[in-house]
């Protein structure tokens, strides 16, 4: 591969999201940390290799605090679908804890409150 080549698609990427909008930005991302979390709490096809709980609190804390932000300026129906994604991975996180977390210190609830 050319330098060119990787020029070429770095310009055309960037022409690309350009044209994406915010929100879809936004809600792809946090897809994306939803995603991820599922598999490390435990919830995709081989929890046995695939649960990671350290790995999965930085992804839902991560999500919690976009998710957070983001809320006021996404519509009600975008925001409240990825609260009620956030908040279905973190009481899967406390269900798959040996050690549950006390309420209000589990992955996340610094940015969304207690949840239980």
């Amino acid at each position: 591969m050319s330098n060119t080549f990787d020029q070429d698609d770095a310009a055309q990427a960037t022409r690309d999201i350009a044209d994406v909008a915010a929100v879809e930005v936004i809600t792809t991302t946090a897809v994306h940390l939803m995603s991820a979390a599922a598999v490390k709490c435990g919830l995709a096809d081989d929890p046995e290799n695939q649960t990671d709980l350290d790995e999965a609190r930085k992804l839902i804390t991560a999500l919690a605090g976009l998710v957070t932000a983001s809320a006021p300026d996404i519509s009600d129906m975008h925001a409240r679908s990825l609260r009620d994604g956030l908040r279905s991975l973190q009481l899967a996180f406390r269900e798959a804890s040996a050690i549950p977390d006390p309420i209000g210190k589990g992955p996340g609830e610094k940015y969304t409150g207690p949840v239980n």
